[in-house]
């Protein structure tokens, strides 16, 4: 949990109560403050990606990314040159998926182990508390700059980070191999690619209805990265334009972290059997309302209920694809969860791009907002859509 709320919370989601401090220091403009955080996201992307080829102990990987993330927080602050804060928001997002993709395999392991697989939410909770540390003291302390933030959420990271640095301390043992007969976590007499022995044309079809289900979820779990981010990135700076002068603009984004805990914790307790798929097309529907709300009751009481139901599924959202993940290729999910994970980034990376021009040419965030609340509709469906898909080509090989 604090490891998430340092890389993510802090490490990449800083970025958003601090943006305004840092249009209205004069060191930024809109579109350029689009550029750093498409580059953010460039770097998740990229780290995601090379999650699938790295072998270095997953505890080993979680230490590096909390150190690096500290140094790369406090360097934001220390100058004002856009090429520099370019590259080091580019190498926080690669760093920040990097930590996020291990320590969730690494801590959803480790509770598997322990029999405790409900307190996966938990470690979820992690970006919210990060979420709502960052944006409550920068309303609190917002006059001292924006470079004073940045250092300032630097030397609590490094607080954070040495309190959990032991946790990390012992590499878990690698989990022993599955018998010829199957992976881990399948089922029994199943192979890791879901095939079953002695059934050619049945362990066919399972494993190309598994593989299907492999690449939907990766394209599908790309649709919320573009769905949120356009207002995860630029919430303060919508706020404020369209309620100058209020107190308001400053609450809304903790709003959306005190409501992702809530949604994290209230996940875990979902049962078990349910479709994760099916979850995860319910979390897409609220994002989608939530962002709807900003564009058709842009006041305090639009965006506070926005913000919360953006909020609620955004974790909870991760922690049902992990699960699927998990589900789908057990021990070797790391991989997986390294493919949906960049597609997620492709989406994050689109969604500033998109959102900084069109809202400079129109003078309004509406239409990226109706967008984007528009594409979450659409993935919700092609979840149902896959998931009917899928069990009926699973009952159709059982028969």
């Amino acid at each position: 949990m604090v490891t998430l709320a340092v890389a993510l919370g802090v490490g990449r989601f800083a970025f958003t109560p601090l943006l305004p401090l840092m249009l209205h220091g004069g060191g930024l403009d809109l579109r350029h403050g689009g550029w750093l955080a498409s580059l953010n996201y460039a770097g998740y992307f990229i780290g995601a990606v090379s999650c699938v080829v790295l072998r270095l102990p997953h505890a080993k990987i979680v230490r590096a990314g909390l150190v690096t993330t500290v140094l790369l927080t406090i360097a934001m602050g220390l100058t004002r040159q856009f090429w520099i804060w370019a590259v080091v928001r580019f190498v926080a997002g690669m760093v920040s998926a990097w930590t996020f993709v291990f320590a969730s395999q690494w801590g959803l392991r480790r509770l598997t182990e322990l029999s405790a697989p409900a307190w996966g939410g938990v470690i979820y909770t992690g970006p919210g508390l990060g979420i709502i540390a960052t944006g409550l003291l920068v309303s609190a302390a917002g006059g001292l700059g924006a470079a004073a933030g940045w250092i300032g959420f630097g030397v609590i990271c490094a607080i954070l980070a040495a309190l959990v640095w032991p946790v990390f301390g012992d590499e878990l043992p690698k989990p022993r191999e599955a018998a010829a007969s199957g992976g881990s976590g399948s089922q029994q007499g199943t192979r890791a690619d879901g095939t079953r022995s002695g059934q050619p044309r049945t362990a066919q079809a399972h494993a190309d209805n598994r593989r299907a289900d492999i690449v939907w979820l990766t394209l599908l779990y790309g649709v919320p990265g573009f769905g949120y981010i356009i207002t995860a990135t630029f919430l303060p700076v919508i706020a404020r334009h369209a309620l100058p002068g209020s107190a308001w603009p400053d609450l809304f984004w903790p709003m959306f972290g005190m409501a992702l805990i809530v949604g994290a914790l209230g996940a875990a307790r979902l049962p078990q059997h349910w479709d994760n798929r099916l979850m995860l097309a319910g979390c897409y529907v609220l994002q989608s309302v939530g962002i709807a709300l900003g564009i058709v009751w842009p006041n305090a009481v639009g965006f506070s209920l926005g913000s919360v139901l953006i909020g609620l599924p955004f974790t909870a959202i991760t922690l049902f694809a992990m699960r699927e993940a998990r589900l789908l290729r057990g021990e070797r999910a790391a991989a997986l969860m390294g493919y949906a994970t960049a597609a997620y980034g492709i989406g994050q990376i689109a969604g500033p791009l998109v959102a900084a021009p069109l809202a400079a040419s129109t003078g309004s965030f509406s239409p990226s907002l109706g967008l984007a609340a528009g594409a979450l509709l659409t993935g919700a469906a092609g979840l149902v859509w896959r998931t009917r898909v899928s069990r009926h080509a699973r009952s159709q090989t059982s028969a």
